[in-house]
């Protein structure tokens, strides 16, 4: 380098501290990018997702074509940065060069690139595999042989190198993106997603509507009650049974009933109940998500729930599951509270024992447990020990209980209210 004068060696410096930072913006650029919008870009065409989707299909290469430029550039510079200092000032100019290096080189070759492409990770990334694209067929066979090198000293560490693996999300790391959207994704398409997500974690118990409160017909019953019955009923599909609900004999459809009554032909227990369909059973603690497929795999839309002994513990129907992902079918588009659930006008609320918990939850935006009984009652009678003869006041999740009405060994009525602010 003697008979290159100082100032070009200075140039020459300037512009390996240039690319010194390019290859430093790239790797982290690279490293930083969101990589479902990637593949997303890369579908739609993205001729600069498409390279660099290429580029990272093998992480190590790329990151060893960026290091072995990296370091070939930083040395280089080293050197002339020595050759400059001895120039200037001798052998303390060794020092001085070294010092003053390090310094440039952090600043504008490390931290400030890097910097940028953390901020814009995409541009960086677009515009540099441009080159780091052709870089990597000139300097394949040199990329090769150090990643050979590299991959053998992983393996002899134990550590499995596998290029085939991809990113997957699992649901709750799905769930975090949905909150994460913020504006890009509208809030109440959010909650419809994250209700989905939670569809695995709910069973048909939770929604379904307990045995007590099924619509059913008794087929033993006098053939006027049963045709009154059926003109009144307000549900579509009733359960036909005898003498009580676990004795199911079939599940009618109103409508089949009203054409049957329009016929000339003799309207009959007999027809009634060959026009009936097959009743379909659900075993107690199916997900949600699964009863859901199976509805469609089956073409059913409402069966009943049946424990380990066969015993009918409740009804639920197709459009119970829709209601767990968008909400509560009503002709109003703002939120309302379930009829269940009275406001009073000291902030407390009048609350049916047979309501479901997490009903009351997702009304009222409360956090009572869920993780044993499924009805307020139930909690209540968890946390008493014992059915009350007469009304008490208790404090049960960090609620005031007042229990208002009690009916046989139930409590029918609770009036609770809000969590005090401490």
């Amino acid at each position: 380098m003697d008979d290159i004068s100082t100032g070009i060696l200075f140039a020459i410096l300037a512009g390996l501290i240039v690319i010194s930072g390019y290859f430093s913006g790239s790797e982290t650029g690279m490293m930083s990018l969101n990589r479902y919008r990637l593949k997303h870009l890369s579908k739609t065409g993205h001729k600069g997702a498409k390279r660099v989707e290429r580029l990272l299909n093998r992480p190590d290469r790329l990151i060893g074509l960026i290091l072995i430029g990296n370091n070939l550039v930083n040395i280089l510079a080293s050197a002339i940065a020595t050759v400059i200092g001895l120039r200037l000032y001798g052998d303390i100019g060794v020092a001085i060069a070294t010092g003053v290096l390090t310094l440039v080189i952090l600043v504008f070759a490390e931290v400030t690139p890097k910097t940028l492409a953390a901020l814009y990770p995409e541009r960086v990334s677009f515009m540099s595999s441009i080159l780091l694209t052709i870089l990597m067929k000139v300097l394949s066979p040199l990329v090769v042989l150090v990643n050979f090198i590299t991959n053998g000293f992983i393996r002899l560490l134990g550590i499995r190198v596998n290029h085939d693996d991809e990113d997957h999300l699992s649901s709750e790391e799905l769930r975090t993106v949905v909150n994460e959207a913020g504006s890009l994704i509208p809030r109440r398409h959010q909650d419809m997603l994250i209700s989905i997500l939670d569809l695995e974690h709910v069973t048909v118990n939770d929604i379904m509507i307990p045995r007590n409160e099924i619509t059913g017909i008794n087929i033993n019953d006098d053939w006027k009650s049963i045709v009154r019955q059926l003109t009144h009923s307000p549900h579509g599909r009733v359960v036909l049974y005898r003498d009580q609900i676990d004795e199911v004999v079939g599940m009618l459809r109103l409508r089949e009933s009203y054409r049957l009554m329009l016929e000339k032909n003799e309207f009959t227990k007999e027809t009634l109940l060959r026009s009936a369909d097959e009743v379909y059973f659900i075993p107690e603690g199916t997900p949600l998500n699964v009863q859901m497929l199976k509805f469609q795999r089956n073409k059913e839309r409402i069966g009943l729930i049946v424990d380990e002994y066969g015993d009918i513990n409740g009804l639920v129907t197709l459009e119970d599951i829709l209601e767990e992902i968008v909400g509560e079918f009503t002709t109003s588009m703002a939120p309302t509270l379930s009829d269940e659930i009275t406001p009073q006008g000291d902030g407390s609320f009048l609350i049916e024992g047979s309501a479901n918990i997490r009903d009351i939850n997702k009304g009222l935006k409360w956090t009572l447990p869920t993780d044993g009984p499924r009805t307020l009652n139930g909690l209540m009678l968890e946390y008493l020990e014992e059915i009350p003869e007469s009304h008490l006041s208790v404090h049960v999740a960090g609620h005031q209980m007042e229990i208002v009405e009690l009916e046989e060994n139930r409590i029918k009525m609770v009036k609770v209210f809000p969590k005090s602010k401490k």
